[in-house]
């Protein structure tokens, strides 16, 4: 194994940064291998294009006669962009993507062959519903599910095939993926957040989810990764000791990018402009070989597709430059981890963002009305929300320092605290014209200038206002995008329609006008959320006493979190907005719940694997070393020969300390396994896994970890930290 090591840190530091040529400009890259509006115009006919248009916008059916047409010119283009094969290209509840590869090739009855992609192949396939996570929903024998266009998020080239992006959904119509839930959530927020938005400009008639997501994730040489067994089979190291040099000096964060990182970023963003992800930002992160990309604002379903694309091409294009990508919230102790913050927000047709202030007072009141909505919103489903950012990979992230602790808060700043104090104490009922001044010149009208000079920004809130959007900062970097803004959608509509009523009573039965109504909602929702509203960095117990004072929840463990997802409250949440059904609900928590168990199922195998096969009998080695060098020393030094090898002996007997206890301490970690995984309810077997087996990682890894600083560095078989952090 230590010449496996040795060999993989050769390989590594021989490695030159693979070339890239850049003869082009980006923006002529830009969507080159989309069917976007550009090919559709020129493989379409025109009335073929106007309607798929139109159905995009409007959102309705697309009948099968003009599916037949677009098929046509979606093939010739993807032919003439060198694909040879279709796929159905979806999101199943594994996490990542999956795709079913079909030629464009049919024989013909002279013995010859042509090029076939009917309608029918691209509105509708029927890949096995039951060999892919589906929460019971389906019976193994059932194996039929469906994939079906969506044609709002336009289909690609990458490599040799087209890629249709699809819904997934079972025989019966259940949702098997995760972009089915977040289509329904965004008609629904769309729905409501329109009919509030009119209060204010009747000429509102849609508004759009928008979704800027930023990718973090870890470099590591290829051949480095592959001598790390539990990197390779967890994603995270799971024993290795701290460097002396860690992130302490703050020295990577934003420095210069290294020379084969910097050309794998170019040639990951070359890609990216052909695929129609617009990649923008790049820099180093906080922690050692650790890294962030992100794009400009999309509609939300497309921004989702583009994440989920995105990941897979980092892969690829991670194997041309000899990198492996550590997605891992966690995949290394005592460096920061990883997140993917979703920056969230409302648009509407006529181009407005409605969580940004503008220059009127009448704007400014649209601003507060939305803004407050979703705190208000945030708070009463504060549980939901945690338990849509939970994994296995994300509990090791929340609460250590760098990332958002478990409990969820709402950071707006101190300015936008004074703004929301002095609407607390609007006067109950009409407004007197003096409140009115004061109101739209004193505090609403200055809205912007405040969010123009306010420079509070707050790394680690979980939801933080950042000037025009909310950034849900703790949803983990492995994550599919679609769970929490599914989720966010869902509380913003339902609070949105609650408000709506509430205003619209006011005005009818109190006889209110429109402004006195809202003033008075928006003040009751001030008072009633002002508990999930914290300005601190959120660590400690002080602020854990007081997040309980308040009533919020702190669930530190993902099957602690889930609970919350199958809850009467969320279910009859998604059920109310036809965006989940009790049993689509129910299968989710079923899967996520197994998953939760199978990854730190993996874990105990890969650890106890390492631990026995690789650290202790390399200790032990070592120690034969160590005990021939006594023997020795005794020879020479006859009965004395204890002052001159003291050190050695004192070495000798840690080792047995340290292998004795790695040895005990797997048992033991065996013995639970064994009793978690007969148990046959989801639940409990999580939560044995949870707290009966997962303990025993950190004990058994603080041994690993000792004897790593006691044996010698040219027999330890694993790679370590500094080596894996600190190659370029």
């Amino acid at each position: 194994m230590a010449i496996l090591r040795f060999n993989a840190l050769k390989e590594s530091l021989n490695r030159a940064p693979v070339k890239i040529q850049e003869d082009e400009r980006r923006s002529d890259l830009f969507g080159r291998n989309v069917f976007n509006q550009k090919a559709m115009r020129q493989y379409l006919t025109k009335d073929s294009f106007e309607r798929l248009k139109s159905a995009i916008e409007s959102g309705t059916k697309i009948d099968r006669s003009l599916a037949e047409n677009i098929s046509t010119g979606m093939k010739e283009w993807a032919i003439s962009k060198g694909a040879t094969h279709y796929t159905h290209w979806f999101q199943p509840l594994t996490g990542s993507t999956a795709e079913k590869h079909d030629a464009f090739f049919e024989t013909i009855e002279d013995g010859g062959a042509m090029e076939k992609f009917n309608g029918s192949q691209l509105v509708q396939q029927e890949p096995d519903a039951s060999s892919l996570p589906h929460g019971g929903i389906r019976n193994t024998f059932e194996a039929r599910g469906y994939t079906a266009w969506d044609p709002s998020s336009p289909a690609f080239v990458w490599g040799p095939t087209l890629c249709i992006p699809t819904v997934f959904v079972s025989y019966t119509g259940e949702a098997l993926d995760y972009k089915t839930p977040l289509l329904r959530s965004v008609s629904a927020l769309d729905k409501a957040a329109t009919d509030v938005a009119k209060y204010f400009d009747k000429k509102t008639n849609k508004v759009i989810t928008t979704l800027g997501w930023e990718q973090e994730y870890f470099l590591v040489d290829s051949a480095l990764a592959s001598s790390r067994p539990d990197l390779m089979m967890s994603g995270r190291t799971l024993i290795g000791h701290s460097p002396a040099k860690g992130q302490q000096l703050d020295d990577h964060y934003f420095g210069s990018i290294p020379s084969r990182v910097l050309n794998y970023m170019r040639d990951l963003e070359k890609e990216c402009m052909l695929l129609g992800i617009p990649v923008k930002t790049r820099h180093n992160e906080v922690a050692p070989n650790q890294f962030e990309l992100a794009p400009i604002f999309e509609e939300v379903n497309l921004a989702v597709d583009h994440n989920s694309l995105l990941m897979d091409v980092m892969d690829k294009i991670a194997e041309r430059h000899h990198f492996k990508v550590l997605f891992h919230e966690k995949p290394f102790q005592g460096v920061n981890g990883s997140g993917k913050h979703n920056n969230w927000s409302l648009a509407t047709d006529t181009g407005s963002n409605l969580l940004s202030p503008g220059k009127t007072p009448m704007k400014n009141m649209r601003f507060l009305t939305f803004f407050i909505n979703t705190i208000k919103a945030f708070y009463e489903n504060e549980e939901i929300i945690r338990a849509t950012i939970a994994s296995a990979s994300n509990d090791h992230r929340l609460g250590a320092n760098e990332a958002p602790p478990a409990v969820m808060s709402v950071f707006i700043g101190s300015q936008l605290t004074k703004v929301l104090d002095e609407l607390e104490k609007v006067t109950d009922g009409k407004l007197s014209p003096q409140e009115k001044t004061e109101l739209k010149l004193n505090v609403v009208g200055k809205i912007p200038e405040i969010l123009l000079d306010n420079t509070d920004r707050n790394r680690t809130s979980p939801f933080a206002f950042t000037g025009n959007k909310f950034e849900l900062r703790a949803v983990g970097s492995t994550a599919n995008c679609a769970d929490p803004m599914t989720v966010l959608n869902a509380i913003v509509t339902k609070q949105l329609k609650e408000f709506k009523v509430e205003v619209d009573s006011l005005i009818s039965d109190k006889k209110m006008k429109k402004d006195d109504a809202i003033f008075n909602v928006l003040r009751e929702y001030i008072k009633s959320s002002k508990k999930i509203r914290f300005e601190g960095d959120g660590y400690g117990e002080a602020w854990e006493k007081e997040a309980e004072k308040r009533g919020l929840s702190n669930f530190r463990t993902t099957p602690e979190a889930l609970k919350a997802k199958v809850s009467k409250k969320a279910i009859d949440l998604f059920g109310e907005l036809k965006i989940m059904n009790e049993r689509e609900v129910k299968a989710r928590y079923e899967i996520e719940i197994e998953d939760y168990s199978k990854h730190i199922q993996i874990e105990g195998r890969v650890l106890g694997d390492i631990a026995r096969n690789h650290i202790i009998p390399t200790a032990i080695k070592y120690q034969n070393i160590l005990i021939k060098n006594v023997k020795g020393l005794k020879e020479i030094y006859g009965s004395n020969f204890k002052d001159q090898a003291k050190q050695q002996i004192s070495i000798i007997e840690a080792i047995s300390e340290h292998i004795e206890k790695i040895n005990e301490e797997v048992e033991l970690m065996i013995e639970e396994r064994k009793k978690a995984n007969v148990l046959e309810d989801p639940t409990e077997k999580a939560f044995a896994y949870c707290n009966q087996v997962k303990p025993y990682f950190d004990d058994i890894r603080y041994h690993c970890d000792k004897l790593e600083l006691l044996v010698d560095n040219e027999i330890w078989p694993m790679t370590k930290y500094r080596e894996l952090l600190f190659t370029k």
